[in-house]
């Protein structure tokens, strides 16, 4: 359960961040008008912010992922 959980999030995750990255890199030329200092296709500000994406979103699943294991499937489907 909790690796199912943990896993969920992080393929959604994983989803997100590579059509976040086609639109980017489709849209780089409209953007690098208001860069300043950074290329529109800075390879170390892409991964950076993928990085980060991803620590906060296996965050963001440890979490409920840790509650749901401590409870037993029989009393999470009696509650319902």
């Amino acid at each position: 359960m909790f690796a199912m959980i943990l896993r969920e999030g992080v393929v959604l995750t994983a989803i997100g961040l590579a059509l976040g990255l086609l639109v980017t890199l489709g849209g780089a030329r409209v953007i690098s008008g208001f860069l300043f200092g950074v290329g529109a296709v800075d390879p170390s500000t892409f991964l950076m912010t993928a990085a980060m994406l991803l620590a906060v979103s296996v965050v963001a699943s440890y979490l409920p992922a840790r509650a749901a294991a401590r409870i037993s499937p029989l009393d999470a489907l009696r509650a319902l």
